[in-house]
């Protein structure tokens, strides 16, 4: 079984304006209303290529009945601990605007509820996947992504994090399946700017030497590059198509790659499936489908 864990769940109002003035009353010319947060993405785009899974994580309020019920219409299953207090957050994103966004804080996660979530994943077994994605509250603490991969030590479990600076540093040295960094997110934590995919490669692999088995670097129109544990760099420009919505591409990404991989235990059609999921996710106004990520897959391999 794959679980993903999404500690601060959203609502995310994606919006079309003509125009957008400050001080002003703006009106939208499409909206959309999705189940958000890097994991449920992760989560909605596996399902969307047959792979069964289970999104863990945080609800409170009317916000988080309703992204229950949302997940609940995608197909997949969820067993969030409901927070007594506050509400799952809004977050809205403004399509037209170069990726602005305005992120809502999401409720308070007490200690007591850190644990039942440990109690949760206590019960993962050998082979399962499982999926760590996205900020947390401010209200936890970021050794949080360490306490939970150093309580499933040993357990043999795939472990994947797609996090940033001290979120994912602090993981390392328990040789995390899988990383994610984009290249800004990677030259941001060796201070240096990374613009090609050659470039990247060298502090992909820093990040090895530092414990990750395998690490995949999305670069958004420069394509993307992994430096798996099989001593293996397999790079890709970005397939051929026009942006319509990058929400969500990089978690299709890992999706993507995760699907290819427990498919045919291949890096090579994992990357590609990888590269695939997220191209096509921001090729669609939603989240990939099997059919789209297909059609990618199949530009990328000929």
């Amino acid at each position: 079984m794959v679980y993903t864990v999404t500690f601060n769940p959203s609502l995310d109002y994606i919006v079309s304006l003509n125009g957008f003035e400050m001080g002003m009353t703006n009106r939208t010319r499409e909206e959309q209303m999705l189940p958000g947060g890097k994991g449920i993405n992760v989560s909605t785009v596996l399902q969307n290529l047959g792979v069964e899974n289970t999104a863990l994580g945080f609800t409170a309020g009317f916000t988080g009945i309703e992204i229950e019920r949302m997940i609940e219409d995608i197909g997949f299953r969820c067993d969030f601990i409901r927070i007594p207090n506050g509400f799952s957050r809004i977050n809205v994103k403004l399509k037209d605007f170069d990726g602005t966004e305005i992120n809502g804080m999401g409720p308070a996660i007490q200690k007591k509820e850190v644990e039942e979530l440990f109690r949760k994943l206590d019960r993962l077994q050998k082979g399962d996947v499982l999926v760590l994605a996205g900020s947390i509250p401010e209200s936890l603490p970021d050794c949080l992504y360490r306490d939970i991969l150093d309580r499933l030590s040993g357990k043999e479990i795939l472990c994947v994090v797609d996090a940033t600076r001290d979120l994912l540093l602090n993981v390392l040295k328990y040789q995390p399946f899988l990383i994610k960094p984009n290249n800004h997110e990677l030259g941001e934590i060796f201070g240096v700017e990374l613009q090609t995919r050659e470039a990247v490669i060298p502090y992909a692999r820093k990040l090895q030497e530092k414990g990750a088995r395998n690490v995949l670097v999305s670069m958004a129109g420069e394509g993307a590059v992994l430096v798996a544990e099989n001593g293996e760099v397999y790079g890709k420009p970005a397939p051929q198509g026009t942006l319509v919505n990058a929400v969500g591409a990089g978690d299709s990404m890992v999706a993507g790659f995760l699907a290819g991989w427990l498919e045919q235990r291949d890096y090579e059609h994992a990357f590609c499936m990888g590269v695939a999921a997220g191209s096509a996710s921001a090729f669609s106004k939603y989240l990939a489908t099997r059919e789209e990520v297909q059609a990618v897959y199949q530009q990328l391999r000929q």
